[in-house]
């Protein structure tokens, strides 16, 4: 099984029971950044925003994957969804492994919802702040759900990503086990416990 980060919060999860790409972000939606064309079996999208709705960017195989995938409804703020509306995390199960891709959420997760998270082998947690959770509250999230393998998503790069949102620094120095890898993809089965920052690999300034 493998993860491969496309930017901001999208993400292909490569399976021998199919291939999921989470919140695909519609071409100008995110500054720095384009998306790749992008294959899947299931597109699956946390919310309506454009940066995390662009289904129509993957070509879908018409295959029915094997794997299964629950949802949790949360919200994309602290105000019950009154500021920016709902939000789903997608929890999918492939291989014997259970990923969680938590979307643009907006508050610490209640009691009940970490019980629906369960066993994590790897969750993908937005860190950024301002329109989602920030570095203080997902740091103190990742704790509590204690996957055992933790990616960060929708933060600020030097070359991509809103200015009003964070760095993934601002998360990693409240985290302990923090590598930083140097490719944008990692094999989810073999990557040893801690918190894994990926490289982005498809900036507006590279071919």
């Amino acid at each position: 099984m493998k993860l491969i980060w496309h930017g901001h919060s999208c993400f292909s999860l490569v399976t021998a029971e199919g291939t999921a790409v989470f919140d695909p972000y519609a071409p100008g939606s995110v500054p720095g950044l384009r998306l790749p064309r992008l294959k899947a079996d299931a597109v699956l999208c946390s919310h309506g925003h454009g940066d995390h709705s662009y289904a129509e960017g993957v070509a879908l195989s018409g295959k029915k994957p094997a794997f299964t995938v629950q949802t949790i409804p949360c919200f994309h703020d602290e105000a019950n969804g009154g500021l920016r509306g709902k939000n789903l995390i997608h929890v999918l199960e492939a291989e014997g492994l259970r990923i969680a891709h938590l979307g643009d959420l907006g508050h610490m997760l209640s009691q009940a919802q970490l019980a629906a998270l369960g066993r994590l082998d790897l969750v993908m947690i937005p860190v950024g702040g301002y329109y989602t959770i920030g570095a203080e509250t997902a740091a103190a999230l990742a704790k509590a759900i204690g996957a055992r393998v933790t990616v960060p998503m929708h933060y600020r790069g030097a070359t991509f990503g809103y200015d009003v949102i964070g760095t993934v620094e601002e998360f990693t120095q409240r985290m302990e086990n923090v590598r930083f890898a140097d490719t944008n993809t990692l094999d989810v089965a073999e990557t040893p416990p801690g918190v894994v920052v990926l490289r982005i690999m498809n900036t507006e300034n590279e071919d």
